[in-house]
This record gives C-alpha cells, sequence and structure tokens, in this order.
C-alpha cells in the first residue's frame, strides 16, 4: 500500500481501568475513590509500516464509572473517521476536527463540551499522534516547528475574534520563531519544570504526607500541591505539615478541585493564608467565571488557577478577559484536541498569563508536556513561573512513559503524541474483561460464597 493512498481502516475502542481508589491515589475532596481510567481510541490504518507507526492512538481521562459512556461517544465518531486518507488528515489534522465539531446532530449534545466533546478531542489527539509518527518526530517538535499559517490554519476562530484574531495569532507564532533553535537545544539539555502533586492526595496519613513531601524536594522539585476542601482543620494541619517538611522556598499550592461556593472559597483560603498558598486550584465551578473574579479579588496575593474541567475555549477566553484567573490550567483530554488547545495557548499568551498543565491522571502527563514545551520553544520563550503538573503513577503501561530528572520533565523524542499504551496492559484493564477485572471479579464471587 503506498503512503498515498492508505486509508483509516478501523476505530478500535477500549474501556481501560486502573483500580487506584485501593490505595487512595488521585483523592480529593470531590472525587474521595478515583479509579483512573482511560476511554481509549486506536486509529488504525492499512500502511505497510512498521509496529505503531501505522496507527494513532488516543484518548480522554475518567475516574471509573462512566468510562463505558465515553467510549461509546468516541465510538460514535467512527464514520466520520474509517476511509479517510492517512495523508490528508495528517498534512491537515484540522480538517478531520472541523468535521467532527461541525456534525449538526453530533453537535446538539453540546454543543462542544461534554462526553461527545471529550471523544472528539480522543480522535482528534489520535490523528496527531499519527501526524507525528508520520513527519518522525516527537509532537511538540512537529508543532514548534510547523510554519505559523499553517498551525494558524488548525484553530477554530469561532466565538474567539472578539480576543484574538487570526492576524494576532499570526503574529505571535512568528514573533516565537526568534531564538526557536536556542530553545530546542536548551530543552533537550535541561528539560521543562514539574511540580508534583503526588505526596498531597487527600486521603493519604500525614506521616505519608510527610515522607513524600521530602522526597519531592529531595528529587528537584520546587513546587508542590495539595488537596484541600473536606475540613478546613484537617487542612490547616495537613498545609503545616507540608510547610514544615518543605520549608519557606519551596511554592506550596493547594487545589480544592470545584468543592466550595464563592463565599466559603474566600474564607477557606484566607484561613489557609498563613501557610502562603502559591495558587488556589479550582476554588468554584469551572463555569463560574465571574464567581473566580471575585475570589481572585479577594484572596491576592494568593493566585487562582483553573482549566482542567474547563469545557472549551470560549470558557477560557471569557476567564481571561475577565481577569478571572492567574494561572491556565489547559488539559490535553478535556477539551476537542490539540487543535483547541492551540488556540487556549495562544489566548493566554496575548494575555500574558502563564500556562501550568493539569496532568493528575493516566496518561495525561505524557500527553500535555508536548503542548508545553512548544508553548515554550515556539510562542512564549519563556518558562518562567510555569510548570507541569507530575503524579508518579500509572507511567508503566505507557512506551513512552514520561521521564523526571532533577524536577524538570525530559523532552520526548520518540515521534508521536506519546500516547500508546503497552498491549499487555491493555489485555489487563480492559473493563471488564480484562485479565486484572476478570480475576477481581472471581475472587469477590469466591469471598462471597
Amino acid at each position: 500500500m503506498s503512503p498515498t493512498t492508505a486509508r483509516i481502516t478501523a476505530v478500535d475502542t477500549y474501556d481501560i481501568r486502573f483500580p487506584t481508589s485501593r490505595e487512595l491515589d488521585g483523592s480529593d475532596a470531590m472525587n474521595p475513590d478515583p479509579d483512573y481510567s482511560a476511554a481509549y481510541v486506536v486509529l488504525r490504518t492499512d500502511l505497510d509500516a512498521d509496529g505503531r507507526e501505522a496507527e494513532g492512538h488516543g484518548f480522554t481521562f475518567t475516574i471509573g464509572r462512566g468510562n463505558e459512556v465515553q467510549v461509546a461517544a468516541i465510538h460514535a465518531l467512527r464514520d466520520h473517521v474509517i476511509g479517510r486518507s492517512v495523508a490528508e488528515v495528517c498534512d491537515d489534522p484540522g480538517s478531520l476536527h472541523r468535521d467532527l465539531i461541525g456534525d449538526s446532530q453530533l453537535r446538539w449534545l453540546g454543543p462542544e463540551k461534554g462526553v461527545m466533546h471529550m471523544a472528539i478531542g480522543a480522535v482528534t489527539n489520535a490523528v496527531w499522534d499519527l501526524a507525528a509518527k508520520r513527519a518522525r518526530k516527537p509532537l511538540w517538535r512537529l508543532l514548534a516547528e510547523a510554519e505559523p499559517e499553517w498551525l494558524v490554519g488548525q484553530i477554530d476562530f469561532r466565538y474567539l475574534s472578539d480576543a484574538l484574531t487570526p492576524q494576532e495569532a499570526l503574529d505571535l507564532l512568528r514573533r516565537g520563531r526568534a531564538g526557536a533553535g536556542e530553545r530546542t537545544a536548551r530543552l533537550l539539555a535541561g528539560g521543562y519544570p514539574a511540580y508534583t502533586t503526588s505526596a498531597g492526595w487527600l486521603g493519604y496519613s500525614d506521616e505519608k504526607l510527610t515522607r513524600l513531601a521530602a522526597e519531592a524536594v529531595a528529587a528537584g522539585f520546587r513546587q508542590i500541591k495539595l488537596k484541600v476542601g473536606a475540613d478546613l482543620e484537617d487542612d490547616i494541619r495537613r498545609c503545616r505539615v507540608a510547610r514544615s517538611v518543605v520549608g519557606p522556598d519551596i511554592r506550596v499550592a493547594i487545589d480544592a478541585n470545584q468543592r466550595w461556593d464563592v463565599d466559603e472559597a474566600i474564607r477557606w483560603t484566607r484561613a489557609l493564608a498563613e501557610f502562603d498558598p502559591y495558587w488556589i486550584e479550582e476554588p468554584t465551578s469551572p463555569d463560574d467565571v465571574l464567581g473566580h473574579a471575585a475570589i481572585r479579588k479577594a484572596v491576592a496575593p494568593v493566585k487562582v488557577a483553573t482549566g482542567e474541567h474547563v469545557q472549551n475555549r470560549i470558557v477560557f477566553k471569557q476567564l481571561l478577559q475577565a481577569g478571572a484567573l492567574d494561572v491556565v490550567q489547559i488539559d490535553a483530554a478535556r477539551v476537542a484536541g490539540v487543535n483547541e488547545n492551540l488556540a487556549i495557548l495562544l489566548l493566554a499568551a496575548k494575555f500574558g498569563v502563564p500556562v501550568c498543565p493539569h496532568a493528575g491522571g493516566v496518561g495525561l502527563c505524557e500527553l500535555v508536556q508536548h503542548l508545553s514545551m512548544f508553548d515554550y520553544v515556539a510562542v512564549t520563550g519563556t518558562t518562567e513561573d510555569r510548570v507541569i503538573e507530575y503524579v508518579d503513577h500509572l507511567h508503566d503501561h505507557f512506551t513512552d512513559p514520561v521521564v523526571i530528572r532533577d524536577g524538570h520533565y525530559t523532552a520526548p523524542t520518540a515521534p508521536g503524541f506519546s500516547a500508546a499504551m503497552l498491549p499487555e496492559s491493555i489485555a489487563r484493564y480492559t473493563f471488564p474483561g480484562g485479565t486484572f477485572w476478570a480475576a477481581d471479579l472471581d475472587a469477590k464471587k469466591g469471598h462471597a460464597a
């Protein structure tokens, strides 16, 4: 099969779940028992290529129950994808992205929000994975070395032009080309700054928090994050423990995971201010633009960060226009994929707000590192006050897992979007028939008997 005539021949979906709730990994005030999960998609082609270069891998993240709904939403997109020319979608991923977003009947389920929008993101990201493999580059480098005009053509500016025009985006990208080669070399040599949430899950004991916070500082992290919001006295105690361990020079962020109403967020954050929190993350509903603005005004100098549950580029636009946040937290699997995240990165750059991505979930570290590295090399040219979240579990299930050295993400060099899971992990953790879950069910039946 010639690469110029190759087609996408199948869209395979998998409901993959990991039993993280059993150790309380990922626990927070709103999600006390998460089983980190992936609604996973593989675009298969008829290319005569070795291994995974002929496949595009993508996923969106959930925390267990309902993952099957997300998988079904991805499956519903298959008729838009099967039969597409590999060359055409890789040369212009925006063409498929626009078709998926523009389906008039599917659009009614959003529009541009929720389960269907995330499904579009999974498929779109799989296309970008395929495109980067075809170009034999890691995704961050494919984006950073692309022509600005081509990148602008990948972005849907509908609903954005009052805040960011195509010409303004083009100007940002053209300016970003100056010094890009030197920044690429620095990135490859030293990596991109990270912070860790691994010490701060809400279900962890004070002893475990103490041990993990000390280990984080010893590993080179200059910022950690604690989950808060369930009980104020517990939060005061845990913040005191963390601050006593890491000292005054390490940043400590706190994350409420949307737990509070506006006035409650202000009171609670002020009560924790003595511990010098760097930011308060998701203090209230991700949809409440004016609420975030009110909180930001009231809790300064504590910064306000949000974005992991922001449903689309339009809400990000409004948060920036309203001066409602100090830190933009993109998520690689929440909005409709790379194309929409390009728009959000450029919006943040125009408004001068740093981007510190969310990555607390299976595979999210692997994906979002590419977006931040592109932003550094080709858009903002700086890592000042910019860090990528890192959690230290489930990376061993990926063929190209993240590598952290001295508190920094090492720049990926393998072609693709770092999205591919190991076949044995897919076979083991596919729900409910994978070998792990089948054995788990048998064990439960045995105990019941």
